[in-house]
């Protein structure tokens, strides 16, 4: 196959832990790593139980909007306290 490279088990886990537990996109992860998007997203549904594909990913996305409120909500509070004029 044109452009297949075996990837390194140590190295798939890496990517794997960065998407599942770090909040790092597939699209960052595979841009980071020289993996194909579509490889990285074969990996994640072979490792989800109970034919339920979209569950890590929908916690990626939820992750990552938590993390935006929260600097939402840090510059919301830094105006409320900043002195008024």
């Amino acid at each position: 196959m044109p452009g297949f490279r075996p990837i390194d088990p140590s190295v798939k886990a890496e990517i794997l832990d960065k998407i599942r537990n770090q909040g790092v996109s597939v699209s960052e992860a595979a841009a980071s790593h020289n993996v194909s998007p579509k490889t990285i997203y074969t990996w994640l549904r072979a490792g989800v139980v109970d034919g339920n594909k979209n569950l890590i990913l929908e916690n990626n996305r939820l992750r990552k909007e938590n993390e935006q409120l929260y600097k939402l909500l840090g510059r919301a509070t830094a105006e409320l306290n900043r002195p008024k004029y």
